[in-house]
């Protein structure tokens, strides 16, 4: 189960996108996701944290 924690952590889809106003199929601009990060929201912070880490276990192909 280890393997598979990141479909358990995402518990809502596309919510960050839409708290930020960016359309699901475009990418969140880095100054956004920044700005997120220090959101006074947790729950807005927490969304953005993990997206900046999920952000990094992209593999090339």
């Amino acid at each position: 189960m280890a393997e598979k924690w990141i479909s358990g952590a995402i518990k809502h889809p596309g919510k960050l996108h839409r708290d930020l106003g960016v359309p699901e199929g475009k990418k969140i601009p880095a100054k956004k996701l920044a700005k997120a990060e220090h959101s006074k929201n947790p729950s807005l912070r927490r969304e953005a944290n993990l997206a900046k880490t999920l952000k990094k276990l992209r593999h090339g192909k």
